[in-house]
């Protein structure tokens, strides 16, 4: 994969970056961190800038994210509820649940989207809930921008000072990739718990 990355980047330059990203954030185990970091290296044997490829990554994870927005407002609130009535049982899920989901996210959701845009696999799927709760688009797309623009400045920058050694800038991020994954994981393994407990005590 990351042969056929950088090649698309190598042919077409600052396109072929945010084409990578529109793409990254739609199937996020395309890693941002390659592109980005590849794209900073970029700089120092083409004509691109590092303002040049943050703008254009940016524009690109604005658009895979307005996607995933889009998905989430069709899967909304109304027809989770749905979905509830007819399998609620088998998943152990609840409408409370749904609407306390819903309510946290009303409450927190600004943050919740800046923040999770660095954090990997999530700063993609966040569009999806801030959708299905019915976030406003202008809202979303601010705190979206932010977040993102603090991630691709960083990794760009990076790249771009550490020219050949931008591989560097790759593994270390793997790391964190994994650190992120482990307490994803946690999460859910907390999460599943919580809920086989509450199954036990009705």
């Amino acid at each position: 994969m990351e042969h056929w990355i950088t090649e698309i980047m190598e042919q077409f330059g600052y396109f072929g970056i945010l084409l990578l990203i529109a793409i990254e954030n739609i199937f996020p185990p395309i890693p941002s961190e390659l592109i980005l970091t590849f794209g900073g290296f970029m700089t120092t044997k083409t004509a691109m800038t590092p303002l040049g490829v943050i703008i254009v990554a940016t524009v690109g994870s604005l658009i895979g994210a307005i996607i995933l927005y889009y998905i989430g407002r069709i899967l909304d609130v109304e027809r989770l509820e749905k979905i509830i009535d007819r399998w609620g049982k088998i998943l152990r899920v609840k409408k409370e649940d749904i609407h306390r989901a819903d309510a946290w996210f009303d409450k927190h959701g600004n943050w919740a989207v800046f923040l999770c845009r660095m954090v990997p696999l999530i700063r993609s799927l966040i569009s999806i809930p801030a959708g299905m709760s019915g976030m406003k688009l202008v809202p979303f797309l601010l705190f979206t921008t932010l977040g993102t623009l603090i991630w691709n400045t960083i990794l760009v920058t990076l790249g771009s000072m550490l020219g050949d050694r931008w591989e560097d800038i790759v593994a270390f991020m793997d790391v964190y990739s994994n650190i992120a994954y482990g307490l994803i994981a946690l999460c859910g393994i907390a999460f599943i718990i919580f809920y086989i407990r509450r199954f036990r005590k009705n």
